[in-house]
């Protein structure tokens, strides 16, 4: 699929989403409803509409490409999947049940069964594929040191689809039945033979027809199985169990999808680095061209304040301490004589929490030199 497509796919759930909040908040405040029905019935549709946005917003991320929509639709895709936490845990409380019958609602919202399947965010896997492999290695490492030996693994590992899987699974089951079959009617066949032998003992050798008897026999049975083995096989692909060996056994316009999409997830490696390496080179092009005027002007500014705090109040401030703030204090949208109220107060708060026992014994020293004084006098 192109561009477009998904960033249709977005813009559809997008809307979708902004119907949704309307309907949750709306302008004024719904009144309680009192019918339980009802309820479970609004909580189910409210259900399966944020399941179908948080499809849409998946597939939408995992194949978008540019970064900056990346990261966009990822935080409204956590917001969804938090949304569908939040209904199911209200249904099960509702409900006192953890399975829940919406047949109804997906009748009315034209859905299938499927459409409420919730699949697993494949974001889960690609993005923590650095932190599986680290676990892994430290696994392998500590199994190394215990002197735990692993199996090697095959080299010729291969995905098997669905249908090879379960031809594998037949033929396995099969080839136990046929072997089961087989060694009964062998025991069958030594019991018949010895039985014949017992009588035919006095016969001598076999005849020319036996021969010819046996021989036919032999061929019959050869040409039956292979019969019945085209038969069943027929049985099976009439039945939908196997697939019929002269069709293709992929569909060329899926394999060329899932190349497309393979195509697009490398590309998104690929602009993400890009756009980690921009935002450094941008940064330091802004502190190389930008910096020194920027210093200049907070500088002047910094000034500035000093000027104005003097003629406001007939002296220079202190500089605000880094604990304060420093120099964004100076900064904020405040006038010089808020500021000064404020570094006083602060100063105030700091004063009134100093020991009071110094205070005290200074007192007591100023009030017996006063008194000394007296008494010279």
């Amino acid at each position: 699929m192109s561009h477009s497509t998904y960033n249709k796919l977005w813009g559809e759930a997008h809307e979708e989403l902004s119907s949704l909040l309307t309907q949750e908040l709306p302008a004024e405040p719904l009144r309680p409803e009192r019918d339980r029905v009802v309820f479970f019935q609004r909580l189910a549709t409210l259900y399966v509409r944020y399941v179908q946005i948080f499809r849409q917003l998946e597939e939408a991320y995992d194949q978008v490409v540019q970064p900056q929509k990346r990261r966009l639709i990822r935080e409204v895709l956590d917001g969804a999947m938090g949304r569908v936490l939040e209904l199911k845990n209200e249904m099960v409380e509702k409900e006192f049940s953890e399975y829940h019958y919406m047949d109804d609602v997906i009748q009315d919202l034209k859905l299938t069964p499927e459409d409420l399947e919730i699949p697993i965010p494949r974001y889960f896997m690609s993005e923590r594929s650095k932190v599986l492999r680290d676990r892994s290695k430290m696994l392998s490492n500590m199994l190394d040191l215990m002197g735990v030996v692993e199996k090697p693994k095959p080299t010729g590992e291969r995905t098997l689809s669905v249908e090879e899987a379960v031809r594998i699974i037949q033929v396995t089951e099969r080839a136990r039945q046929g072997r089961l079959r087989a060694k009964f009617m062998r025991e069958i066949q030594r019991d018949q033979e010895r039985q014949r032998k017992s009588k035919d003992r006095d016969l001598g050798a076999s005849t020319m027809d036996q021969a010819a008897v046996c021989i036919q026999k032999v061929w019959k049975g050869f040409l039956q199985r292979k019969r019945t083995k085209r038969e069943r096989e027929e049985e099976m692909i009439f039945l939908g169990m196997a697939m019929d060996q002269n069709l293709p056994q992929f569909c060329p316009a899926a394999l060329v999808a899932e190349a497309t999409k393979t195509c697009r997830r490398t590309k998104q490696e690929e602009h993400e680095e890009d756009y980690q390496k921009s935002l450094i080179s941008i940064t330091n092009s802004l502190r190389e061209l930008e910096g020194p005027n920027m210093t200049e002007t907070m500088k002047d500014q910094i000034r500035q304040w000093f000027i104005e705090c003097h003629d406001a109040t007939g002296s220079f401030p202190d500089y605000p301490e880094e604990e304060d703030g420093g120099s964004a204090v100076i900064f904020a949208d405040k006038t010089p004589e808020q500021l000064m109220e404020e570094l006083a107060a602060k100063e105030e708060e700091e004063a009134n929490k100093k020991p009071k026992g110094k205070e005290e014994t200074k007192d007591k020293g100023k009030k017996e030199k006063a008194k000394g004084e007296e008494v010279s006098i």
